[in-house]
């Protein structure tokens, strides 16, 4: 497989399986993760934190994908990702609260795999849903 949108799809559709062997399968031996926090990670092991993570933190979260852009070697996805916190979530304890977060996730592909993966979210809407933070004040 070497389309950039199909490999996004893929990817995304074995989270929502939990199919965590798949989503490492389509890693590149050079892969690095950008994350919410703005930090590159380097490793299939930092993207697969991640994944895990939220995971277990979401154990009924789903993703779903709105668009998938493609412009040569790269895949542009849009997605919504949504769970109930039953687990750790950044040190956050379980507030038993629902949680959506819309989600734009940029692809590099090279070789057939994800090269490098950067995602860009408000992840201070989520610790507003959570109560782990306030709401702004509105004027």
């Amino acid at each position: 497989m070497s389309d950039p949108g199909a490999i996004a799809r893929e990817s995304l559709e074995a989270w929502n399986r939990r199919d965590f062997d798949k989503m490492r399968s389509l890693m590149h031996a050079d892969y690095s993760y950008t994350g919410g926090d703005g930090e590159r990670h380097q490793g299939a092991d930092a993207g697969m934190a991640v994944a895990q993570m939220f995971a277990t933190a979401l154990p009924d979260g789903k993703v779903d994908i709105l668009h998938i852009h493609t412009a040569g070697d790269v895949a542009i996805t849009e997605f919504v990702g949504s769970g109930t916190h039953q687990g750790d979530l950044m040190g956050i304890a379980p507030t038993g609260r629902r949680m959506s977060i819309p989600v734009c996730m940029v692809l590099e592909i090279r070789d057939g795999k994800i090269y490098a993966e950067r995602e860009y979210m408000d992840m201070a809407h989520v610790m507003q849903q959570l109560g782990a933070m306030p709401a702004p004040a509105t004027a």
